[in-house]
């Protein structure tokens, strides 16, 4: 399967099998690293359709097992690039271990920003990795929970408007 069926694919996955299939097609998505798939329009779709906090959270679970891709990757292969540009590496770690490094993972993760960047950025600097994981899940809980409430209010506001039911 090439990238551009992934969209139907997903489409499928969760209109027959609801919240695990939104769980699937968030964790691939997240786990794909530094190659954007359009997850986030499926939660706002499906946010009309499937409970919007369910969805959000199934949703964010996903999302967040699919980002210790990209703080995995940093872990293991950081190493290389850290001794590279060992200057540069050494201020970026002291500046993430002074507590931003917490807030910059949930506002990447919160955001539509590549986060995959600051996962890879994570694992290269040793981040903690229960601190990390919680950062990115409360950044994903808050971006998915937005996206499924914005697709129920807005898209069911939208279909009343026009006199259309599911």
């Amino acid at each position: 399967m090439d990238f551009s069926q992934f969209l139907p694919w997903a489409y499928f996955l969760v209109q027959n099998f609801g919240y695990p299939g939104i769980f699937l097609t968030n964790l691939i998505g997240s786990a794909t690293v530094l190659l954007p798939l359009p997850v986030a329009s499926l939660v706002f779709v499906f946010g009309a359709i499937l409970n919007p906090w369910l969805l959000g959270i199934s949703a964010a679970l996903g999302a967040t097992l699919g980002e210790i891709i990209g703080y995995g990757i940093g872990r293991g292969g950081g190493t290389l690039l850290e001794k590279k540009y060992e200057r540069f590496f050494s201020k970026g770690k002291k500046w993430f271990e002074k507590g931003r490094g917490f807030l910059v993972i949930v506002f990447f993760a919160a955001t539509p920003l590549p986060d995959d960047v600051v996962g890879i950025l994570g694992g290269i600097f040793h981040y903690n990795f229960k601190k990390f994981i919680l950062a990115s899940l409360i950044g994903k809980m808050i971006m998915n929970l937005a996206l499924a409430l914005g697709g129920f209010y807005g898209l069911n506001w939208i279909l009343n408007i026009f006199k259309i039911s599911f």
